[in-house]
């Protein structure tokens, strides 16, 4: 099953390890358990490092899940099904993190999870064509190797047909917590974290507050144009320190990027990567994972975390992006993850050979239903407008397939279901005033993006829309603090775009800095 290249890989990778970890394969009848079988032989036979295990009376879900064990200890990770594809970086991760390897989780993060006193039991619901749903598995392996009270099991909803029918999931990934539905979508650490708390105030033990060192920049946002900001204020000598719940941002989302000139074509995925790559390059302190909750104005600002941490710093950019819009209509938040959707990458694969609608006619809503048209049985795609907004090649695009349809001048009323999943969609002809239902077991809103500004009303001067007003030296109202990307007034919300602003508001940062320096020094 794993070709020569890939155990070579995991060969080296484990000379890193310090301590054996061990698959243990629950022992049972299962049509795909020798396929498993041979897939965890084979990943062991790549290092003396990795052992495997087939054990009877274990407390696994079935005869094709196993779960990792160190110093005949289980470790609290577990794996329902095979673990390719996507996954299949989730397990070696796993593994090489049980035997060693540091863990990519920020250190104040790691400190919380250790400080948890209530027993989790966390259940990952994932499809092996999910790009987002790696993200969330990984993290909660972690969560479980810092916390012997936490388990982490990844559940493949394609061999699991009868709990994703039992417990009615249409959305991935989706996260169960000890038995119940917890979370779903593309979540962070910090979301969790947060969430955790609001469901259980009393699981963490005392902790007490941290305060930075002070920083002459803190950047907030991890995508294009945080990047951006950091590199260049690091480029200039300053102490900066970047605060993000995920390097990549909304970046992470995109699966084909063919606009970034002088890159003719690369994915959000890559494209995250060598973020991360460039900003290691630079003495830059990055805190993942974390958000900021509160901030202090004056001459020194004070940003309060959501890990309860303190950071003081000169200047402050904000670049922490936007979030897909929703529809705001009945039917829509009651019926997330059971037909309604904003991920078509993700979500796509639940709706094989079923009909499905994609609100929105513009780039996004176009790249969505050339997604699913190779999944669906058809593709409608409804516009507000009086014609499709998105760009040429796209919309040319998607006249080749014949299983796309548009539908303008249209207006999304309601989404509604039977049994608590979508079955039809009721929109408003904005031409004849007809109301008209139309059958879809899918919808997938793409309606454009939210600015990510809510944490700064008050602080800055915002515009009706919720983006930050800046001038053309990403200046906000509030002295010492900037602002880039898609969070600003910025038109045209582009990658290429976010990057000359949040170089653009690292240099204007530095040179406040120098002419404000006696000050900062008295």
């Amino acid at each position: 099953m794993l070709s020569p290249q890939i155990i070579k890989s995991i060969t080296s990778y484990s000379e890193k390890m310090n301590r054996p970890v061990t698959l243990v394969l629950q022992k049972g009848e299962h049509e795909k358990q020798a396929q498993l079988e041979q897939f965890l032989v084979q990943i062991s036979q790549a290092s003396e490092l990795i052992q495997f295990e087939l054990r009877s009376n274990t407390h696994l879900r079935s005869p094709i899940s196993f779960f990792l064990e160190v110093d005949q200890e289980p470790t609290g990770i577990e794996f329902s099904g095979i673990p390719s594809g996507h996954e299949f970086n989730s397990l070696i991760l796993a593994i090489l993190q049980a035997g060693g390897y540091e863990l990519k989780l920020d250190q104040s993060i790691q400190e919380r999870i250790r400080r948890i006193q209530t027993p989790l039991h966390f259940e990952v619901f994932i499809s092996l064509n999910c790009h987002n749903c790696p993200e969330v598995v990984q993290i909660l392996n972690q969560f479980a190797l810092l916390n012997p009270l936490i388990r982490s099991e990844m559940i493949d909803g394609g061999l699991f047909q009868s709990t994703i029918q039992e417990r009615n999931i249409q959305g991935v990934p989706a996260v169960y917590l000890n038995g119940k539905a917890f979370l779903s979508g593309q979540v962070n650490a910090a979301q969790i974290l947060e969430q955790l708390q609001d469901l259980f105030p009393d699981m963490l033990a005392a902790s007490t507050q941290v305060e930075y060192k002070l920083q002459d920049v803190v950047v907030l946002g991890g995508g294009p144009a945080g990047a951006s900001a950091a590199i260049y204020a690091a480029r200039k000598g300053l102490e900066v320190t970047l605060i993000a719940e995920r390097i990549g941002g909304q970046v992470k989302d995109t699966m084909t990027i063919e606009n970034l000139i002088s890159i003719p074509k690369t994915t959000g995925t890559e494209l995250a990567g060598a973020l991360q790559n460039h900003i290691s390059a630079y003495p830059i302190t990055v805190l993942e994972h974390v958000r900021v909750v509160e901030i202090e104005q004056g001459h020194l600002k004070v940003l309060t975390l959501s890990s309860g941490e303190l950071i003081r710093c000169k200047t402050l950019i904000i670049a922490t992006g936007a979030k897909w819009r929703e529809l705001g209509v009945p039917g829509e938040q009651e019926y997330k993850g059971k037909g309604v959707a904003y991920c078509p990458h993700c979500d796509g694969p639940f709706f094989k050979d079923k009909p499905v609608a994609v609100i929105g006619g513009g780039n996004s809503g176009l790249e969505a239903a050339l997604d699913l048209a190779h999944i669906a049985q058809s593709v409608i795609v409804l516009e507000y407008g009086d014609q499709l907004k998105a760009d040429h090649v796209l919309i040319e695009q998607a006249k080749q397939k014949p299983n796309i349809q548009y539908l303008t001048s249209v207006q999304t009323q309601e989404i509604l279901a039977q049994e608590g999943q979508v079955h039809a969609l009721r929109y408003l002809d904005r031409n004849t005033n007809e109301v008209n239902i139309a059958e879809f077991a899918g919808v997938f809103v793409q309606i454009g993006l939210i600015p990510n500004s809510r944490f700064v009303q008050g602080c800055v001067d915002l515009t009706a829309q919720g983006e930050v007003i800046i001038n053309d030296r990403c200046e906000t109202s509030a002295q010492g603090i900037y602002a880039c990307g898609d969070v600003t007034t910025v038109p045209y919300k582009q990658i290429i775009i976010a990057m000359g602003e949040g170089a653009k508001a690292g240099l204007a940062a530095f040179e406040y800095i120098l002419a404000q320096q006696n000050s900062f020094e008295s």
